[in-house]
């Protein structure tokens, strides 16, 4: 039988790290048995679905690579759900109920026993109409198993798992029923899915039992993903919106390598490896239990490496929705790519994110530079600064206009002499003509960039700064 697995978001906001993650996973799974990989957008839940966040749904997963055989909405296989509803009911599997929730509550308390309906209706004989809903007749015996790759086979007594709503008193099919049919129907061969969805498998399985579904899926639930507190993660609390990774210049495949490490590594134990890799050597059945940690220091850090290890030219193409997209600071026309390719090797060895190039380079291609005024503070003392400018704006008039590291340096050595006359170390001499010049007081490296400014440039904003004081 062709394996056959599907990603299931629900539209209801972002995507989060945590659903690519599981993207992914059913992804690798499809590719390593050349199955299909089935994109279903269950968007049932009309008052919080929203039609950017299915838009935002696509994007996302193109971004990273993750690509679909199929793409269905839930929402057009109503008619499916609600056949499979009278279905049920011509069976005898099902039955109506009007009872009130603050009713089931009430009889709860009366009883002392734990939450939940009682049955109260099973037995009734009564009807649709009104508030009635339609429910699941669980069986009063027995347990249900859920045989799961990475959890075993936890076993739920049926005897604890409530008659449970497919149908609401609306018409509208429950999720869990909706769930089932499209799976039954679509010959989805594997459910990989989050932890939070194991309590629910119980019914998942009561349903495709009595819907017929044959033999089961495989089941895989994946292990959670918390914060730094150890707690999961919330779309309320936590930075998990996928796209604002994007936007803050982090490399899709970097996303995709250390979200697969919330769970899984490779045999070697190595943390660094491709997409082709990961679908080498992946096995669910390695897919551990435990929590896991998304640490965005540690991505922070793999997306630096990954920069770093890019060809200067990739480089300068994935930066470009930074310098003129609609990520940009400045106007298109501000950007100059002669000048950009001067300082790209420069940049690229110090940004962590795509997001920080701008910064880098932005004294560079705007005409005004607004100084930073807590930098400037820190780096100009007027006793010691004064001087120091009115020296290097002389000296720098006549300077060779060039930087060639550790072999021709007049600029750089220019400076630490008169910052020696002046009893200045290295670091307080280059801090006020950075700050001047840049707006800021780090940066790419000072001469090399002066040499890219220019000397009338540079000049001009020496003596701006000189006037401040």
């Amino acid at each position: 039988m062709p394996v056959r697995v599907r990603f299931a978001p629900s539209p209801t906001g972002f995507l989060h790290v945590g659903g690519v993650r599981t993207a992914l996973y059913n992804w690798v799974v499809a590719r390593q048995a050349g199955g299909a990989f089935v994109l279903r957008i269950e968007d049932t839940d009309e008052a919080r679905n929203r039609e950017e966040w299915v838009t935002g749904i696509d994007e996302a997963m193109r971004w990273v690579g993750l690509d679909w055989d199929e793409r269905h909405r839930q929402s057009e296989r109503a008619d499916r759900h609600a056949a499979a509803a009278e279905r049920l009911a011509a069976a005898g599997r099902t039955y109506w109920c009007d009872c009130a929730r603050e009713e089931v509550d009430a009889r709860a308390r009366e009883r002392g026993g734990p939450p939940g309906y009682d049955g109260h209706c099973r037995d009734l004989g009564k009807g649709p109409g009104g508030d009635a809903a339609l429910r699941f007749r669980t069986p009063d015996e027995g347990t249900t198993t859920v045989v799961d790759v990475v959890r075993g086979e936890p076993a739920f007594p049926n005897a604890g798992i409530e008659d449970f709503v497919v149908v609401r008193s609306n018409g509208k099919v429950m999720f869990v029923l909706a769930n089932v049919v499209d799976d039954i129907e679509m010959g989805i061969t594997h459910v990989i899915r989050a932890e939070e969805h194991l309590p629910t498998t119980p019914k998942y399985l009561l349903l495709w039992e009595a819907l017929g579904g044959g033999a089961p899926p495989v089941f895989a639930h994946l292990p959670v993903i918390v914060n730094e507190k150890r707690q999961k993660l919330s779309k309320r609390r936590d930075p998990v919106a996928l796209e604002l990774y994007r936007d803050e210049g982090y490399l899709p495949e970097v996303m995709l390598n250390y979200l697969a490490l919330i769970g899984w590594s490779p045999p070697d134990g190595r943390e660094r490896f491709t997409l082709a890799e990961m679908v080498a050597e992946f096995r669910l059945e390695d897919v551990g239990k435990s929590p896991g940690f998304f640490d965005v220091a540690k991505l922070r850090a793999f997306n630096g490496d990954a920069i770093r290890a890019l060809p200067v030219e990739e480089f300068t193409a994935r930066c470009q929705p930074w310098l003129t997209g609609p990520l940009a600071p400045w106007p298109p026309e501000a950007y100059d790519e002669q000048v950009f390719a001067a300082m790209a090797p420069l940049v690229q060895e110090r940004v962590a994110v795509l997001s920080e190039v701008p910064a880098m380079v932005d004294f560079l291609l705007l005409s005004d530079v607004r100084v930073d005024e807590d930098d400037w503070a820190r780096a100009a003392k007027p006793e010691a600064v004064a001087p120091l400018l009115d020296r290097v704006l002389e000296a720098w008039a006549e300077v060779p206009w060039e930087h060639v590291a550790d072999e021709r340096e007049p600029l750089k050595d220019s400076l630490f002499a008169i910052g020696d006359e002046l009893g200045l170390n290295r670091k307080r001499a280059q801090a006020p003509v950075r700050a001047a010049v840049t707006g800021r007081s780090v940066g790419p490296p000072l001469f090399e960039s002066l040499v890219v400014l220019g000397r009338e440039r540079t000049l001009d904003r020496l003596r701006a700064a000189r006037a401040r004081l």
